[in-house]
């Protein structure tokens, strides 16, 4: 590790900033993780796009269907491929603690800079305040690594922003992906942005979080490399606009990207985020590949629609 519990914090204010994104994960025709196409995928990223952090494994990752070995190599490859290049955090998200407990220990041991754990399922649970305190805090006491949290309906609930504040004055809680309506995050921002870093996953949020709440995070989707390519970086070039504080250039730009957001919502299928993400990266030049059970492949005309809805959005290749 770089860093040791009681750091971790200002060790994620001086490192943590920029673009992240969540990476997909290319399974090939026999859907074995393709690390090779991972492998150019991530030098991509950082190379020609500029993206500053990766976020390994996720729910975009379909970690959900990877066996634990897998995970692990995952984790292995990023590090490997980043090589301090940028940033790395991977999900050990997982109902069971203990595997999510052996998989922190991996990332911490395989040299990933940070962790994000998104919060349990609570069936039956009605005040969760304690439950996901001493949940966060068992891996605080045993892990150096920073941690950040992950809250999304996903687990049937989302944290509430005093729940989060608490669990923020852990020592090594650094960050938070907090995929809740504005008011919630800019809420938790004001309580708690002078000791985590807050962020969300909504890029057409993204500029006026800067402006508005002084973000410096983008944590994080697919976005960083599905509005871009390596001859048009209009996201990162807003983005150092805004950071450098010229806001009415960087909206103009920020702006000049609806087309392709609206050809993306236009084109995705509600069932289909993964594979949908994998193909239109493939039209990018990108390694794409297959999705594994329980997520759907595309059909032919959903790649047709997809095909055109690209050819007109005005992204340059």
């Amino acid at each position: 590790m770089k860093y040791k519990a009681l750091d971790a914090k200002e060790y994620a204010r001086e490192n943590m900033k920029g673009i992240w994104a969540a990476a997909l994960n290319p399974f090939d025709g026999d859907l074995a993780l393709d690390e090779q196409a991972l492998r150019s995928n991530i030098r991509h990223w950082i190379d020609e796009l500029d993206i500053q952090g990766l976020f390994i494994a996720g729910k975009q990752g379909e970690f959900f269907s990877m066996s634990l070995e897998e995970r692990k190599r995952n984790f292995e490859i990023a590090v490997d491929e980043c090589a301090g290049k940028a940033g790395v955090i991977v999900s050990v998200s997982d109902q069971n603690m203990n595997t999510a407990m052996e998989l922190a220990l991996h990332a911490q041991d395989c040299g990933a800079d940070y962790i994000v754990l998104h919060a349990p399922v609570l069936s039956f649970v009605q005040d969760r305040g304690e439950v996901l305190y001493r949940y966060y805090k068992a891996f605080c006491d045993e892990l150096d690594i920073g941690i950040a949290m992950w809250s999304h309906p996903d687990s049937g609930y989302v944290m509430q922003p005093e729940e989060c504040a608490r669990i923020a004055e852990l020592p090594n809680i650094v960050a938070i992906k907090y995929s809740v309506p504005r008011p919630m995050y800019v809420e938790l921002s004001r309580m708690v942005g002078d000791r985590i870093l807050v962020s969300t996953s909504s890029e057409d949020e993204w500029l006026d979080n800067i402006e508005e709440l002084g973000w410096q995070l983008y944590l994080c989707s697919s976005p960083p490399y599905l509005l871009q390519s390596a001859k048009d970086k209009r996201m990162d070039a807003y983005t150092q606009l805004a950071f450098a504080g010229q806001f009415e250039e960087a909206r103009k730009i920020r702006d000049s990207l609806e087309p392709v957001r609206e050809a993306i919502k236009r084109a995705r299928p509600a069932d289909k985020p993964q594979a949908f993400g994998k193909y239109w990266q493939s039209l990018l030049g990108q390694a794409g590949g297959r999705v594994r059970a329980p997520m759907l492949e595309l059909t032919d005309a959903e790649k047709t629609l997809i095909g055109e809805e690209f050819g007109r959005c005005g992204l340059k290749v």
